[in-house]
């Protein structure tokens, strides 16, 4: 009898977010997205399945994240790679679905069915789109829904016949086969159709991040993948089965949306090398910006500066989730690790991850990590950052990808045409 062939862990990396975009940037012998163009390259020799650009929409504390616009930075890798996947990070909440619609159509007709769309719901930078606050979670989550609507009835407005050969190398267009999507909501009014060619993939492949409840709804409805900052095997598996049970609910197809999550290694060849090197990250780390950070991780709201750090925070500095307006997804998983006893001073440490999963250890010990989570049915998707960086380069390409190759988690070769296609995603809903 034979056993179904199981999906392998597909790999993204990141390529945006570089502090050397600000040296490039002063020197016109340079473009902000050359080091980018060679990660890109690195991660396509190694079978990358995906490049991963993240946005942020202000200055300040948050660093060189958001110094570039996703979208026309993934467009120039494009030109410089023919297989990786390109996921740009962009929100719903400032931009109008129309114009998504075309942008990220563009990409993936650029890119021969590459694009992939991250959408998220900006829990900041809204002082730079109006004069107004920030709308409720509840709100910006509510105009995702809408925007989601609208820019898969535009790709889809274009049916199957719209547009054929000619057969003497030109194209036939059947106009009565291009349907408005006559398109009536509450943020939006939409008539369509979409004015570009149907997409390569029909729709690029959507992502999505957001953990709040708000979000886990708007990913069960829609996500393909989501992006997670999921610290444990125990959170990992009560995310993976709320939002596939709610998928299931909703008539999604099985397995669906697959898990992403971002792997923050630290490394060494052995066990005492590790403690080490965590001992050392943690003596290195500014407490004074750490809480800072912290409280940007409970919503902003907080102050945590005359809290003695060898103590947990009391529970009435704590904020009430419900109340926040911002990463309500972060709240939630700070909270937990709050009321599970940590220290302040174990907090701001904890922090530098910004909640994502976090694993030190020797190089075995780090894939024995990747495949538990691998093996219960959490992970799907491993995004592994740091290629800029020679050591972990190293480590990633000539260590860590080898042996789960070897142990069968991670293939070593793209599957398909499409980033669609490799990621091995079941088909989409008829029209």
């Amino acid at each position: 009898m034979s056993t179904a062939r199981r999906r392998p862990l597909k790999t993204v990396t990141g390529v945006s977010g570089a502090v050397s975009t600000y040296a490039a940037a002063i020197d016109p012998q340079q473009s902000t997205v050359a080091s980018s163009i060679e990660i890109a390259k690195i991660a396509e020799a190694n079978k990358f399945d995906a490049l991963f650009a993240a946005d942020l929409l202000s200055f300040g504390a948050q660093g060189a994240i958001g110094a570039q616009e996703p979208l026309i930075f993934l467009s120039a890798l494009s030109a410089v790679t023919s297989h990786v996947g390109l996921i740009a990070t962009v929100t719903t909440t400032f931009h109008h679905p129309y114009n998504l619609a075309r942008l990220f159509g563009t990409l993936d007709h650029v890119s021969n069915g590459r694009a992939a769309w991250n959408a998220v719901t900006s829990s900041l930078g809204e002082e730079n789109y109006s004069d107004l606050d920030l709308p409720s979670p509840e709100e910006r989550y509510a105009r995702a829904t809408e925007s989601l609507e609208v820019i898969n009835a535009l790709f889809d407005s274009w049916e199957p016949g719209a547009l054929t050969s000619d057969g003497a190398g030109g194209t036939r267009l059947d106009a009565d086969r291009v349907r408005p999507i006559d398109y009536a909501g509450t943020y939006f009014t939409v008539k369509g159709p979409l004015n570009i060619p149907p997409l390569p993939q029909r729709r690029p492949v959507q992502f999505q991040a957001g953990q709040s409840t708000a979000g886990v709804e708007l990913g069960a409805r829609f996500a393909e993948v989501v992006f997670t900052s999921l610290p444990t095997l125990e959170d990992a598996v009560t995310y993976t089965k709320s939002i596939r049970a709610r998928a299931t609910e909703l008539g999604r197809a099985d397995g669906l949306p697959l898990i992403m999550s971002s792997f923050h290694a630290t490394y060494g060849a052995s066990e005492d090398e590790v403690r080490r090197l965590v001992r050392e990250q943690e003596e290195a780390t500014d407490l004074d910006a750490g809480r800072i950070r912290l409280e940007d991780m409970f919503g902003g709201d907080i102050d945590l500066s005359g809290l003695p750090l060898d103590k947990p925070i009391p529970a009435d500095v704590l904020p009430d989730v419900h109340s926040v307006n911002r990463r309500r997804g972060r709240v939630e998983i700070f909270s937990r690790l709050a009321a599970s006893g940590r220290t302040l001073r174990e907090l701001i440490i904890a922090s530098k991850d910004t909640g994502h999963w976090a694993v030190a250890g020797t190089p075995e010990q780090l894939v024995d990590a990747v495949q538990e989570r691998y093996d219960a049915g959490v992970l799907d998707v491993i995004s592994l950052g740091g290629l800029a960086d020679e050591r972990t380069r190293d480590f990633v390409v000539n260590g860590l990808l080898p042996e789960l190759r070897r142990r069968g988690i991670v293939g070593d070769d793209y599957v398909g045409g499409t980033f669609r296609d490799n990621l091995e995603l079941p088909p989409l809903p008829a029209r």
